[in-house]
């Protein structure tokens, strides 16, 4: 009886201990630069909605102004990712080092998801880019914007000397025009929708780069994306899926409720809270889901970046999609 007892007293003990939580998994972290500007959402979408969590993933954000910190970010294995990344930058930095930015998803820019264009100050006399001649012009900053913005002013009969132009922090677009430092200039949201609700500055055109660079104003300019590292990939493939997928899940939020997701700007990006509903969504796509199409418009954006110097060499921009 007694023997009998014990193994009774042992079964009960075995079914507490299987009763018991079993014990929480540490996340898996990633190191994530990140451009606080509106092409950045589906990072904090990602965030705030759990779909990192959901896939154990716990994202260490480092905030880098532009495209030429996280391509040094990239190389140097500071991140792991890029939350945002200048295509043509991206591509550069593969020449150098053969796949250090390897794109999970693309942002599609037209004239309908707007990011890249000119503007000028209330007063200024310019109805067109044409217009733009003697005037003092800022650019968003980064060799790959600097040149696109001269390409686009040729493109509408203006060469250098017609006009000057200096890169200039994003984060000082807004200020600048403000201040009436600058005519104009070549910006990207949400700054555009900053200064025209501010009254300070109207937009001249936008979707630049499908309509003067990839000559139709129905292609696709992949000028940005989120790119992951080779490292990264290869000694953690499998976090490196699961990151991909939250990427995707919160990329379907977005196609799917852009007015929800805009909501994901405010306090995370310089997008004031009365600017949010402005600002145009993009045409985010994961990189397995790139039609034929939109892969030949990735690749003559790509050529162009060697066109104008950016790119060293001419690339076969597939190579650098990771499809998850």
């Amino acid at each position: 009886m007694k023997l009998l007892s014990k193994i009774t007293a042992f079964a009960v003990l075995l079914l507490g201990l299987t009763a018991l939580p079993a014990p929480s998994r540490a996340q898996d972290k990633v190191s994530v630069g990140v451009f606080p500007v509106s092409s950045s959402l589906p990072y904090f979408v990602a965030l705030e909605r759990g779909f990192f969590k959901e896939q154990n993933i716990e994202p260490e954000m480092i905030k880098l102004m532009g495209g030429p910190p996280n391509v040094a970010a990239m190389m140097t294995n500071q991140i792991e990712v890029s939350a945002v990344l200048v295509m043509l930058e991206g591509l550069n930095a593969d020449v150098k080092k053969p796949g250090v930015a390897m794109y999970i998803s693309l942002n599609s820019q037209t004239k309908n998801w707007k990011m890249e264009q000119f503007v000028v100050r209330n007063g200024f006399p310019a109805n067109s880019i044409a217009d733009l001649k003697g005037a003092k012009l800022m650019s968003a900053p980064g060799p790959a914007n600097l040149n696109t913005a001269k390409a686009i002013l040729a493109k509408n009969g203006l060469k250098e000397g017609d006009y000057t132009i200096d890169q200039l922090d994003m984060g000082q677009h807004v200020n600048a025009m403000t201040a009436g430092t600058f005519d104009g200039g070549y910006t990207l949201e949400p700054n555009a929708s900053m200064m025209i609700k501010a009254g300070i500055a109207r937009s001249l055109e936008a979707g630049l780069i499908s309509k003067y660079i990839l000559g139709s104003e129905t292609a696709d300019a992949y000028a940005a994306g989120c790119a992951m590292t080779s490292d990264f990939i290869q000694k953690r493939p499998d976090v490196a899926k699961r990151f991909a997928m939250a990427w995707a899940k919160a990329i379907a939020f977005i196609n799917a409720n852009p007015d929800e997701a805009r909501k994901h700007l405010a306090k995370n990006t310089f997008t004031p809270d009365n600017v949010v509903d402005m600002v145009s969504m993009l045409g985010y796509v994961m990189a397995a889901d790139l039609s034929p199409k939109q892969l030949a418009d990735f690749q003559a954006f790509a050529d162009f970046g060697t066109s104008i110097g950016v790119v060293p060499e001419k690339v076969d921009a597939s190579k650098f999609l990771q499809k998850f």
